[in-house]
């Protein structure tokens, strides 16, 4: 950490990077349709921020701001901010630094912070907050502090600046589990977001998290939430996912992950997942199966960084949507986001077209997130390869995209953006939380602004000042904004000081937002086999709200008391008429059923068999369920073909296990079965020999199959013999050489 190497130093004179006007657009040609001509010959060439502003195209009256850009950061990723405005930017410095990735593990990425010290909206200090880090994938605010978790790592760790010179000097571990992640970069975790229930989501992991004291706990899923690099939750605490590695822009939003996972294949249907270029995309992993013949790519491939907007500096029918980002597609998709009877849906909020579009090839939009100007920030990673080198290999399809272009060369650079809208300015007062009471934070709950609700809810739970439940309490039971009562229950929740009474009050709020809250809440408590909400809570089997009776089976669902349970069996016979409360049930059994099956599955089997098949399910539910279902059925959402094939009840799985070794060690591509999935299966051979062999044993003893466990050792018999192997295989081959 050292001082000299980390002051980038501010106020910086960024006249040359920094816009305060608006840049005007360059006109879309449109055809006699109206429809948008496709720039077919785009241009690789690196183009200065006001320069590619230019060719970033928004719907009507929506407009780009720069917020910062080279040099004063790069290769952004992330973005947060701490109570009082400071924004910190999580920078990827090494990543696919040339088309082979060389040196992407090297301990020299940062984190910056930046300021914005005259309330123009434009960073104008920079400090390095943190040096020496890899690839710092995952950020969070609590107070002064901020969590940060690295790739290949599963510790997190708290920097604080002890001295008042914007560098951290403070590293305390505050999360520790020393077990490497060997897993490729783009299918670790990402997200560790606060959510609205005071828990802590990411992806991939069965897991989710909790703050106490100064550490982090950890608590386990039944499954993994999946998903894959970003996560984001709407007012009310609804998480949404999206997994670029299966094509899927949006999964795991119809229940909390704590509940398990659900998804309908009609949540959103195949015209949704067709995004609407206005460039050629030819750097598509997969070829040309995945373009258009005007060239464009014709579904989401990227899809990553999305976010509800929760801000007030656009117009209010832009509150509550969807924006999902698509770097391959260089655009942001906004999505309208509909409640029908508690079931969620998804649609492109307009017509064959983005909300944002660019024809320079180097906008690379990653993520997305409402900041405390009440404005939609985008993180812009501006660079030529957004696809990592285990996929840019010799041979492959992108690599011949790339490398011609000079794609990549264009490297170490960013820019972070604020969409605004003619006729509304953002808000331009600064947060000042961390330098305010408790008592004054207390108001920030009926903020208009999500960022400020979520951030004065956090501060409060993280002081643990008891001294504000007198009026949050108030707040909860009097306050004329639902959302205000959510936030002081939950508030309360988090400071353990919710009453019984007060509780009930909100199980029998007005409004059915507040009482489908009060109900969540109730989980922990009907866990530990309390009966004493029961009479309030059988009352609301009848409410008028499918989403309250939804959320009351999946808060009976794991009780352990026998009224609890009569209850839910009362809740589950009088809404066979509720589809969203019907499939969930049936998946949650489904899955019970499978577990009692692996359970007896695994008693007939020797320990170290069972060893293997135990851990193989960890590493299955946290990478391979992504594409492959985690029931193994496969994926299939909104209309598109499967990103990969099925693998419960497969003769594919149990028969000749040398033939599954070779596919995870140097990968698939082509046909199987006749049948051409929209992406090669990727060589997991950089895993351990254990690791492998788990997976394998899993999968053949799992998922409705039955057959030999591998062991390591076979693993290393097939990896010695074909040691000198750098390409997929393809079935032909694997059917041949039998």
């Amino acid at each position: 950490m050292k001082k000299n190497k980390r002051i980038v130093l501010g106020i910086m004179l960024l006249s040359g990077f920094i816009y305060t006007c608006k840049v005007t657009q360059t006109a879309l040609k449109r055809d006699a349709d109206g429809k948008i001509i496709v720039n077919t010959n785009p241009s690789p060439a690196y183009l200065s921020p006001e320069e590619s502003m230019k060719t970033i195209h928004l719907q009507k009256g929506y407009h780009l701001e720069l917020v910062a850009s080279e040099p004063m950061i790069h290769e952004p990723v992330a973005i947060v901010w701490d109570g009082n405005g400071r924004m910190y930017v999580a920078e990827m410095n090494t990543y696919m630094q040339d088309v082979d990735g060389t040196g992407e593990m090297k301990a020299v990425c940062s984190v910056k912070r930046l300021e914005d010290t005259n309330g123009d909206g434009k960073m104008d200090k920079s400090v390095v907050f943190i040096d020496n880090l890899v690839l710092p994938r995952m950020i969070l605010t609590l107070d002064d502090r901020l969590l940060v978790n690295e790739t290949n790592s599963n510790n997190i760790y708290s920097y604080r600046d002890t001295n008042g010179d914007g560098v951290a000097d403070e590293k305390k571990m505050v999360f520790n589990n020393d077990a490497i992640n060997t897993g490729n970069l783009e299918h670790q975790k990402s997200g560790l977001i606060w959510n609205i229930d005071n828990k802590i989501y990411v992806t991939v992991e069965n897991a989710r998290y909790s703050y106490d004291n100064g550490q982090i706990k950890r608590e386990f899923l039944p499954e993994g939430a999946s998903g894959q690099w970003g996560l984001t939750h709407d007012d009310y605490g609804r998480l949404y996912f999206s997994a670029a590695g299966s094509e899927t822009p949006a999964l795991n939003f119809q229940q909390n992950p704590a509940y398990g996972r659900l998804d309908f294949k009609d949540q959103y249907n195949d015209e949704f997942q067709a995004v609407w270029p206005i460039i050629s995309t030819p750097d598509v992993q997969g070829g040309v199966s995945r373009l258009r013949p005007d060239s464009t790519l014709n579904h989401f491939t990227g899809c990553t960084g999305q976010s509800i907007f929760r801000g007030t500096a656009l117009p209010n029918d832009a509150r509550g949507d969807l924006f999902i980002c698509e770097p391959v597609g260089r655009l942001i998709r906004r999505a309208k986001v509909a409640n029908t009877a508690g079931k969620i849906t998804l649609t492109n909020a307009y017509n064959k077209e983005e909300f944002i579009a660019s024809t320079d090839m180097n906008f690379r939009p990653v993520n997305s997130v409402t900041g405390p100007d009440g404005s939609l920030y985008i993180v812009d990673m501006y660079r030529g390869i957004i696809q990592e080198g285990n996929w840019t290999k010799p041979g492959s399809f992108l690599r011949s995209k790339i490398v011609p272009r000079g794609l990549d060369k264009n490297i170490g650079r960013g820019r972070i953006y604020r969409v605004v809208y003619d006729g509304i300015k953002p808000d331009k007062k600064r947060p000042q939380m961390l330098n305010q009471p408790s008592s004054e934070l207390v108001a920030y709950l009926e903020h208009p602004n999500g960022w400020w609700r979520d951030n004065a809810q956090k501060l409060l739970v993280v002081r643990g000042d008891k001294s504000v439940v007198p009026a949050l309490k108030t707040m909860a039971t009097t306050a004329a904004n639902p959302l205000a009562r959510i936030h002081a229950l939950w508030t309360l929740n988090g400071l353990k000081s919710l009453d019984e009474q007060t509780l009930n009050q909100g199980l029998k709020d007005k409004d059915a937002s507040v009482r489908k809250t009060a109900v969540w809440i109730c989980d922990d408590k009907l866990r530990q086999g309390n009966t004493s909400l029961l009479t309030t809570l059988a009352a609301l089997k009848n409410d008028p709200s499918e989403d309250v009776r939804f959320q009351l089976a999946l808060s009976l669902r794991y009780a352990k008391s026998d009224q609890s349970k009569a209850l839910l069996a009362d809740v589950l016979a009088q809404n066979n008429n509720v589809p969203v409360l019907v499939e969930s049930q049936k998946k949650y059994q489904s899955a019970i059923d499978a577990k009692a099956a692996s359970e007896r599955n695994a008693k007939l089997m020797a320990e170290a068999d069972r060893k293997l098949v135990t851990e193989g399910g960890l590493i299955f539910k946290q990478l391979c369920a992504t594409c492959h279902g985690a029931d193994g059925k496969g994926v299939s959402i909104g209309g598109k073909d499967m990103p990969a094939p099925p693998l419960a009840s497969s003769k594919d799985v149990t028969g000749d296990p040398q033939k599954l070794i070779k596919i995870l060690l140097h990968g698939l591509s082509g046909p199987i079965n006749a049948k051409t999935y929209p992406d090669v299966m990727p060589a997991l051979g950089f895993n351990t020999d254990d690791y492998i062999a788990s997976v394998l044993s899993y999968i053949r003893n799992d998922l409705g199959n039955k057959a030999s466990t591998i062991k390591p050792a076979d693993v290393k018999k097939v990896r010695d013999l074909h040691a000198s192997r750098t390409k997929p295989w393809t079935i032909t081959e694997l059917e041949s050489s039998k």
